[in-house]
């Protein structure tokens, strides 16, 4: 068998191979010796490892730590010939299959003949790393570095398996290459094309690996073992490495290739915000296990890591019904809560034992994710990682996962049990293949005499398969959509730390949180040992993603959908340009065929689109008007400089009532068509709501309330919540205000820029603002955190935004450019030069499907819009 058995899955995880030998072994000082197998001698860091070539025979693994003498020994048949001692030593992988290590606890003598290399440098190497295995840990880890970083020291990079060996190398490092519980090193080069690793072993089918610069996709700054050296790299299908985990041994080392690779111009690299990925997901757009995984990916989990595995949450909570029904929220677990709260009379002991410690505290004295909780439920997929994890045997078949029901009573009762689950258990393209002893490993018998095989599923799964697929429809239910921001909070967000933590009842030990040990800072080797065993063995709490509570996902209400599909758009088409205006247009509304604007120079202008003329002219006032809104379908209310509102009769071409609404000028309005109020905000920081609006000489004895603010009102909205109506207002000084119409109170109020508010308006639920600030931010707020989800910074922005009631927003832009947004995927989806100056107002008109814009160039245009194919 041609192919080598060997991988360093045999080793220690963390010991290092060196290199390796072509020889003979024996049991006797001869080659005639009954035993007598050709092969290789592996050379690592804490052991001897001989590969025979024949397959059918075992390998043979000699640890340092079990040797009695290792010295030369004279042969009358070759001069080339060590004799090593043991105590005790191992076989492993007999006839080529996977099974626990067989140990003989005997004296044994194994004499090596080596082919090719000098038996006396050998033993030089081997004797010390023998002298290494009689320390303590901490003293042999840093006698085995001194080693590794002397023999690799007089390595360098070979440019001659390069793509073009002229090729200017503009950084060389050392670095390793990770994968669970093996760690590569190995020289990293970069050219201004091209990333090679060039491993120092020879153990990799590939001498060389390369990826161009070109196909790179993705790259992530990781935290390794709490200390960010860590660097992942995602490329594309074409690459012929997909994807790489490297390490370096310090943090600036790590920056300087992020730079270099984030600087090129060859590199084009796929970036997809934490805030926007929310918004998308908050929207239907992502689904709960892509943001689930998307978030773990953020917080520095990676399958490459074990100690930092990706961590998914217990869904359901029922594992012995016949049928399952997810529309029963008894059938799922109470995800605002930590696994080790939900059974309450656990927790009450755990708190009992929390108050009479010292300083520092912890609830939990087990993490919900470690390298031996994961390969816990992946041993069947992933046997050769258990076997290296646990020197080379299985756990006992009676604490290994057997069952789903008694995996998840055992997280609910047990004292030092509060795993979480892996996301296997909801990937549907696996189809559950963790839950399958597919490679029939022979994995003991439990105390009943069943022996351990498939894991048993609960009576609802028909089969592994089926089981994944109901647990992912689980994680996309109704209930879980509402809820999971709640348990996202506890791993990722503001209850993962701190006092809210403690309120949460989510406190683990403090080794396990970012921040808490600098490595970097400890050097006495005793206690860094310590505490990176620690780190390795309990697990690590991810990244703190969030501060603040994190959103709720929503599904978009959206009144009446104007496109079938989410990544529709238009295309828009000007079919009218009306210049009435002398100066600039502020504000446009249409009713019907009739287009009514105003403008700075002080008049009202009434278009007929059918007819394509002017059938009304008036100045209202000798200043400029700033704003205007139908209040039935003959009368426009218009806000003025002057102080004024007016109230304009189209149909009769006069003004049926004017009143001084504001102690400075009116600078917006909005008309609750429902309630008819009329409500008005002024530079005078103050919002009036008017009732009476139509009943002449009544308006001034209809003002209902009045809210005061600090700034000056700069835009306002209102929604509707439920039987509720809510105002919602911008000011100068970037804040945003929440006023209860029915309570005649303040709900909230928030800074949402650092300077003034240009534009405001809702978009897809009633909890979701979009808002617009004279430094060209953009900015999407959750009004049931009152925080923002997203924020981007736009080229250029005027005082217009507008939503269509389904999914696109339309932003007006400082320099006349008009911006089509789709809010369910965050992206914009076209723009035009829509005007010559900056776009003052957005209005679309449902019934003619038309868009109408306003602009300081003095025009409105009407623009036809058709769906795009």
């Amino acid at each position: 068998m041609d192919k080598s058995r060997f991988s360093m899955l045999l080793l220690e995880p963390g010991e290092i191979y060196f290199e390796d030998y072509s020889c003979i072994i024996t049991q006797q000082n001869s080659l005639k010796s009954d035993y007598f197998r050709e092969g290789r001698l592996k050379l690592c860091s804490k052991s001897l490892l001989f590969e025979p070539r024949d397959w059918t025979y075992p390998l043979i693994k000699l640890q340092f730590r079990d040797c009695v003498e290792l010295c030369l020994v004279d042969s009358t048949e070759r001069n080339n010939v060590i004799v090593i001692k043991m105590k005790q030593y191992a076989e492993m992988l007999e006839e080529n299959i996977l099974a626990p290590y067989k140990f003989f606890y005997e004296k044994k003598d194994f004499y090596i003949f080596f082919d090719f290399a000098s038996a006396e440098e050998c033993l030089g190497q081997m004797q010390q790393l023998l002298r290494a295995s009689t320390l303590h840990a901490p003293e042999h880890n840093s006698m085995v570095a001194t080693i590794l970083h002397s023999r690799y020291m007089r390595m360098k990079f070979d440019p001659v398996m390069m793509d073009d060996f002229t090729e200017e190398i503009v950084c060389e490092l050392q670095a390793e290459k990770i994968s669970p519980l093996v760690r590569h090193q190995g020289k990293l080069a970069l050219t201004p094309t091209t990333i090679y690793f060039q491993p120092f072993s020879n153990i990799e089918s590939i001498p060389i690996l390369k990826i161009k610069f070109k196909n790179l996709k993705r790259i992530y700054k990781r935290r390794f073992l709490l200390r960010q050296v860590g660097l992942e790299i995602y490329s594309t299908e074409e690459s012929s490495v997909p994807h790489i985990y490297l390490t370096f041994e310090n943090e600036y080392e790590r920056n300087r290739i992020y730079q270099i690779l984030e600087e090129s111009p060859h590199v084009s690299l796929e970036k997809v915000h934490v805030e926007e990925m929310t918004l998308q997901w908050q929207n239907g757009v992502v689904s709960n296990y892509d943001y689930l995984t998307y978030l773990n990916c953020m917080a520095d989990r990676s399958k490459n890591d074990l100690t930092q595995y990706p961590v998914f949450p217990w869904i359901i909570a029922d594992y012995t019904s016949e049928t399952i029904d997810f529309t029963k929220p008894e059938t799922f677990r109470d995800l605002s809560k930590p696994m080790g709260a939900l059974n309450p009379d656990r927790l009450e002991k755990l708190k009992e034992r929390f108050h009479e410690m010292t300083d520092p505290k912890f609830l939990y004295g087990s993490h919900y994710s470690a390298p031996g909780l994961v390969l816990f439920y992946l041993v069947r997929k992933y046997p050769q990682y258990m076997l290296c994890l646990q020197n080379g045997r299985f756990d006992h078949p009676d604490r290994m996962f057997n069952s789903m029901k008694d995996v998840f009573n055992n997280c609910l009762k047990n004292m030092s049990d509060f795993k979480e689950l892996v996301p296997e258990f909801y990937d549907v393209e696996a189809k559950g293949d963790f839950l399958v002893n597919k490679f029939e490993i022979d994995f003991g018998s439990r105390h009943d005499g069943t022996k351990v095989n498939d894991v048993a599923l609960p009576p609802w799964a028909k089969s592994p398969e089926d089981f994944v697929c109901k647990l992912r429809d689980a994680l996309e239910s109704n209930y879980v959509s509402k809820h999971i921001h709640l348990w996202i909070d506890l791993i990722f967000g503001y209850k993962q730390r701190g006092e809210e933590a403690i309120k949460a009842e989510n406190v683990f030990h403090h080794v396990c949180y970012e921040g808490s040990v600098d490595l970097e800072c400890i050097y006495d080797m005793n206690d860094r040992h310590a505490l990176e065993v620690q780190i390795m063995e309990f697990g690590q709490v991810p990244k703190q993603l969030f501060t603040k509570p994190h959103v709720r996902r929503i599904s978009p209400q959206i009144a009446k959908p104007m496109c079938c599909e989410m990544n529709r758009s238009y295309r828009i088409e000007c079919i009218d340009v009306i210049r009435l205006h002398k100066e600039s247009v502020t504000c446009v509304v249409r009713q019907s065929e009739r287009i009514i604007s105003v403008g700075r120079d002080g008049t009202l202008k009434v278009y007929d689109a059918e007819k394509r003329k002017q059938i009304r002219s008036v100045a209202l006032s000798p200043t400029p008007l700033s704003c205007c809104v139908m209040v039935d379908n003959n009368v426009v209310a218009v806000g003025a400089w002057d102080n004024e509102i007016y109230l304009y009769d189209v149909e009769y071409g006069r003004v049926v009532e004017s009143f001084r609404a504001h102690d400075d000028s009116v600078s917006c309005l909005t008309w609750l068509h429902k309630e008819r109020l009329l409500i008005s905000g002024g530079c005078d920081g103050v919002v009036r709501v008017w009732g009476n609006i139509g009943k002449t000489g009544q308006a001034l004895r209809g003002l209902k309330m009045e809210f005061d603010h600090d700034g000056k009102i700069t835009c306002l909205t209102h929604r509707r919540r439920r039987h509720e109506v809510d105002i919602i207002t911008g000011t100068s000084d970037g804040e945003l205000f929440i006023w209860s119409l029915n309570n005649k109170g303040l709900v909230a109020k928030f800074s949402a820029h650092p300077s003034e508010i240009t534009c405001v308006c809702f978009v897809l639920s009633a909890d979701r603002i979009v808002t617009a600030n004279t430094e060209r931010d953009i900015t999407v707020t959750d009004l049931s955190v009152l925080h923002s989800v997203y924020q981007k910074k736009l080229p250029d922005i005027g005082r217009s935004l507008y939503w269509d009631g389904n999914s696109l927003l339309w932003i007006g832009g400082g320099s006349g450019v008009l911006r089509q947004w789709n809010m369910l995927t965050v992206a914009q989806n076209a723009e035009l030069n829509a005007h010559d100056g900056s776009i003052n107002d957005i209005y679309f008109d449902e019934a003619s499907n038309t868009l109408l814009t306003a602009s300081e160039d003095r025009t409105v245009k009407v623009w036809k819009l058709t769906q795009a194919s």
